[in-house]
């Protein structure tokens, strides 16, 4: 088949309740979708009470299949939904696209478990496969203290190590979210050939989240977030990759440092963090023991008021837990730059975040483990932003994000291997 008309499926642990909203999954979609036909499989978890159906929404076939629950649950139902779900995605492939024979399969981390649906479409369809890994399992995992190599957990770590290695081996180009994640999947994984490995990191389209002034306003005062503030967001998961702790650590530096130096330049910054998680509760619990006058905890919005208050602060917070050994890197740090926002990222040494927002001129970077550093950092944000040095990083931040993040680059970085 010609490759400018190819039958693409694109295999997702998502639930893309909504298509016309933008994200870095639904983005690389629609751009395929320009020129290609795409089938989209992805999950919907039984706690919906839906079945599995087959939809066509803005040129894309969605199949929705029912699963078990992975998101919100505890980690046995987890785990054995995460591994049901191979048979549950061959199943409805052959149930419901039979007739459709597949010139390319995309997938993503996570999960992992995708390798018989992988094996299956290219034994079937002869079809090309390409992994867009998003995260490294289950060695984040370990790295974090959720599952061992040793002991009874290690007959886990074994189990979703061998099927890492399994998607690897069907996985005839693997697409990594930076250089050190290149690096990364070549060193400890010697029988994948560098070769199939190249830098092909989250894309997401450009659209323009940033607000005017008086929506920055009208913003800040519905929630009661200061107007004169140097406002700190945190958004999204609140998790243990996020190092909750040393989060909360910073927090109360912080907290402390304003109560008893009320003129220090310090007190110009305001942190704001909304989201929700496996760790809400601990945050919950510090704000209501310390009752800090400069820090806010708000749970998950709806969308459309969730990106409105991000686009009304003035530096994102990302925060990763300092025991990786894995190069993460959050994707969360795309709609702080679609909303030309500059970012402070906290994370630990191994992962290149920090390096490419640095070297992109769109924020700053500080590790993990100290919170005095943490602390500095913001001091020295809110006296750039004084002099306006924040805005300005914000806009290169932006730019950025269209020049090397575009669902277009994503898009020609994989179809020059077919």
């Amino acid at each position: 088949m010609e490759a400018n008309n190819l039958n693409v499926l694109f295999l997702s642990l998502g639930e893309f309740d909504d298509l016309s909203q933008g994200s870095v999954h639904i983005d690389i979609m629609k751009q395929f979708a320009k020129e290609h036909s795409v089938y989209l499989v992805c999950k919907r978890e039984r706690r919906t009470e839906k079945p599995t159906e087959l939809t066509e929404e803005f040129g894309l076939h969605v199949l929705r299949v029912r699963t078990g629950n992975i998101k919100n649950t505890n980690i046995i139902e987890k785990g054995l939904s995460t591994v049901m779900i191979e048979p549950q995605f061959v199943a409805a492939v052959k149930k419901y696209f039979r007739e459709v024979k597949f010139d390319l399969v995309l997938y993503t981390t996570p999960p992992i478990t995708f390798a018989d649906v992988v094996k299956y479409v290219k034994k079937r369809d002869g079809a090309r496969s390409y992994l867009m890994l998003k995260d490294i399992f289950p060695q984040n995992s370990v790295d974090i203290g959720m599952i061992s190599k040793n002991g009874p957990k290690g007959l886990i770590y074994r189990f979703f190590r061998a099927k890492e290695k399994e998607l690897y081996r069907l996985s005839d180009h693997i697409g990594c979210m930076s250089k050190a994640n290149v690096q990364y999947i070549i060193t400890n994984n010697p029988e994948v050939d560098s070769s199939v490995v190249e830098e092909c990191p989250n894309m997401i389209a450009a659209v323009d989240m940033s607000v005017d002034m008086a929506t920055r306003v009208s913003v800040r005062q519905k929630y009661g977030i200061p107007i004169d503030k140097t406002v700190f967001v945190y958004g999204g998961n609140l998790g243990k990759p996020q190092g909750i702790p040393f989060l909360i650590r910073c927090l109360s530096k912080v907290n402390n440092y304003q109560s008893k130096h009320p003129v220090d330049i310090l007190n110009k910054a305001y942190i704001l963090i909304v989201g929700g998680g496996t760790e809400y509760g601990v945050l919950e619990a510090f704000m209501r023991e310390q009752q800090p006058a400069n820090m806010k905890l708000i749970s998950s919005l709806p969308r459309e008021d969730y990106n409105a208050m991000v686009g009304s602060c003035d530096v994102g917070l990302i925060f990763l837990d300092h025991r990786f050994t894995i190069p993460n890197f959050p994707s969360r740090m795309l709609s702080y730059m679609q909303a030309k926002m500059p970012i402070l990222a906290v994370t630990d040494p191994n992962t290149d975040v920090g390096e490419v927002i640095v070297n992109g001129r769109f924020g700053w970077w500080c590790e993990s483990n100290s919170t005095k550093a943490v602390v500095t950092s913001i001091r020295d944000i809110c006296k750039e932003a004084v002099e306006d040095g924040v805005y300005k990083m914000g806009v290169n931040g932006w730019n950025y994000v269209n020049e090397y993040y575009s669902p277009d680059v994503g898009y020609q970085t994989i179809m020059k291997h077919m």
